[in-house]
């Protein structure tokens, strides 16, 4: 069976064999990735580390390797958006599943864990400020799992269809996708406090998610239509912008991802709290202790 070779064109490695634009090289991949949006939020996650080996910030992305209770891990930011993701993770798999020497992909696949600690805006008025959300479901706005084959596959399509029949989805947008998180990793880092959720990765923070600041709205009923939508039994509760490719993007490759978010506004009830760090700081340290 002939290898795949990925051209020069398509997998840009830079001159000091690191991947283009995470400037992380093979050998500094930790089977288990924490990721973040913000690049300081890497400093706090690295905080809690035992050792740290390495250090790397390109743009957005800031990573920083070491060890947690004897174990290798890494955080890596990914910046704000779902076109992050898919740059995140594709050069994440480059890095386990890729041979940068002879630019063939390998036969053994590796595994990645990936958990993504965020943040979130609540759709539901019982979710409080803080509380932690485990996108056990997450419905792509975005499309970016619409550009790769297999995407059927591995979505909730009786979701999409109930959901686009439900808010009379305008054609204009991307078409949603649904994907479940890793069930294992949701059990495991979930534990029995923390909300499974269905949750909303955006294409934007402000028009996308029903904000309307200076331009009026295309469909300014939208939130409380999907506010009012249930699947099986269970609403829609929050939105953030990064989860469903994550996933989808994991699913297809074979890796164990998710996303865990701590609530810092309610949508419904229109309070927030920008004062949210010391929250996701004890988020941060339930993750790390059962990743």
């Amino acid at each position: 069976m002939t290898k795949k070779i990925i051209p020069e064109s398509e997998l840009i490695i830079n001159p000091d064999g690191s991947v283009f634009h995470l400037h992380l090289r093979p050998e500094q991949l930790t089977d288990r990735v924490i990721l973040v949006g913000d690049p300081s939020r890497v400093d706090m996650v690295a905080e809690f580390f035992d050792t740290k080996t390495f250090e790397v910030s390109s743009r957005e992305f800031h990573t920083i390797g070491g060890t947690y209770k004897g174990k290798p891990i890494m955080c890596l930011s990914h910046g704000i958006g779902p076109d992050n993701i898919d740059i995140v993770i594709n050069e994440l798999d480059a890095l386990a599943n890729i041979d940068f020497k002879t630019r063939e992909v390998r036969d053994k696949k590796r595994v990645l864990t990936l958990v993504r600690i965020g943040t979130s805006g609540a759709l539901q008025p019982e979710l409080s400020l803080g509380t932690p959300v485990i996108a056990e479901k997450s419905i792509g706005f975005d499309g970016v799992l619409n550009y790769y084959a297999g995407r059927n596959e591995v979505a909730d399509l009786d979701f999409e269809h109930a959901l686009c029949t439900h808010t009379d989805w305008n054609p204009l947008w991307a078409k949603p996708y649904v994907v479940d998180a890793d069930p294992e990793l949701v059990n495991r880092i979930g534990g029995d406090d923390m909300v499974r959720g269905n949750t909303i990765s955006a294409v934007g923070f402000y028009g996308p998610q029903g904000r309307e600041l200076r331009l009026p709205l295309a469909n300014p009923g939208l939130n409380r239509s999907i506010e009012a939508f249930e699947y099986n039994g269970r609403k829609i509760t929050n939105y953030e912008m990064e989860s469903a490719p994550l996933q989808g993007l994991g699913k297809l490759m074979g890796h164990k991802a998710m996303t865990v978010c701590s609530i810092i506004a309610n949508r419904f009830n229109t309070v927030a709290n920008p004062n949210y760090k010391s929250g996701i700081r004890d988020l941060i340290a339930t993750v790390l202790e059962r990743i």
